[in-house]
């Protein structure tokens, strides 16, 4: 007999879904704390931040959480295992995702590291976990389950380099080693370039990459003077798009379950 998924579980990630999405919402109209993280960010030059346009994605991940919420409570889901994987994963990272507003917002910048990393690592719990189950996810599980997370987990990897990147530069870590602002904002593209690269790469996901190149996008189109920087972000981003695609089609790298494998 086949395990279903428990009723606890099923509610867990529909509160999840709503009332992060509420928190955002409030976080943005109200604001919750001092100001926006749009406001507060928006005060120093950080050189791994994207124009603030690059931020409506997450119209597009407030829309794959609910899909996923609605999805994983439909009855013909209750046995299915990639929501299982999921587990209360979900509900786990929505709380570093608050976490991280409340402590952003309230300009308390070096402890709102802890939740962005949770939230991050959390993340990455569940992408590793969907990839493990042994079972070939339908055209819906790829749509509802897989997408949502790989878009959700790229965006908390460049949010995690970025918010790293602006409490280094507001405790006054601005010139580390002698090394010029832009110079490390090029380094630090590389550095998360490479390593949300072969994320992208190992499993074939051209949803995850699809993030990280628009993210990119977003940083050139807010430094275009900045020569190192956008120089740098349009590089990687052409050279990690390009890697993708040529995994996806020669069918190098390990996709995810066992029908993503092929």
């Amino acid at each position: 007999m086949l395990r279903k998924n428990s009723l606890l579980l099923i509610v867990l990630n529909i509160v999840a879904a709503i009332g992060t999405i509420i928190y955002n919402s409030l976080s943005q109209i109200i604001p919750i704390g001092t100001a926006t993280n749009a406001d507060i960010a928006n005060r120093l030059p950080i050189y791994f931040f994207p124009a603030n346009i690059t931020f409506s994605i997450w119209g597009l991940i407030f829309l794959s959480w609910i899909g996923f919420a609605v999805y994983q409570a439909l009855p013909s889901q209750r046995t299915n295992p990639f929501v299982r994987a999921v587990g209360p994963w979900f509900f786990l990272s929505c709380l570093g995702n608050i976490g991280w507003l409340l402590l952003f917002q309230y300009e308390q910048f070096a402890p709102s590291m802890i939740p962005i990393v949770w939230l991050l690592l959390t993340l990455g719990i569940i992408y590793v976990r969907l990839r493990r189950v042994d079972a070939t996810p339908s055209t819906a599980d790829r749509i509802l389950i897989f997408a949502p997370f790989s878009i959700y987990f790229a965006w908390a990897a460049v949010a995690t380099v970025a918010n790293t990147s602006y409490v280094l530069y507001a405790a006054g870590q601005r010139d580390l080693f002698g090394i010029a602002e832009a110079t490390w904002g090029a380094i630090m593209l590389v550095v998360a370039g490479a390593i949300t690269g072969s994320v992208a790469i190992f499993n074939r996901d051209i949803v995850y990459v699809a993030v990280i190149v628009w993210a990119f996008v977003g940083i050139i189109a807010r430094y275009p003077n900045i020569t190192p920087v956008a120089w740098t972000a349009g590089g990687v981003a052409a050279l990690a798009a390009l890697a993708v695609v040529i995994v996806s089609v020669f069918g190098w790298g390990q996709a995810s379950a066992r029908e993503l494998r092929r």
